[in-house]
């Protein structure tokens, strides 16, 4: 089985990001990983393909996946037949929101 292309526009330590890391490793994928914090141009890439600022966005085989998570990333690639099913856990969660856009906590209020 021929491995698909893949660019993946991501940043450095989110969440999401790390799912598509642990998905694409999970099935031994190479893949470019492209800083979309730290080099701007990269950032302008993702957006002008893409059509859209969120991330992460993976390229596979030049189809656009437009903020996904490493769960929607496996999903496609095994929909379209790219990789073979595994049971072979991911190495990281792979639907977890960045630190800095999960809700903070909220204290609890008891009422009589």
């Amino acid at each position: 089985m021929n491995k698909p292309k893949i660019i993946a526009y991501l940043k450095p330590t989110c969440g999401w990001s790390q799912g598509v890391r642990a998905i694409l490793r999970k099935y031994d994928l190479p893949f470019e990983d492209r800083d979309i914090i730290n080099d701007p141009l990269q950032r302008q890439e993702m957006i002008e393909k893409s059509g859209q600022m969120l991330s992460p966005c993976v390229e596979i085989d030049g189809q656009m996946l437009a903020d996904v998570s490493g769960d929607e990333v496996e999903a496609y690639m095994l929909e379209k037949g790219l990789v073979p099913p595994s049971d072979r856990p991911a190495e990281a969660p792979t639907n977890q929101a960045c630190a800095d856009e999960q809700p903070a906590a909220e204290p609890l209020e008891f009422r009589r």
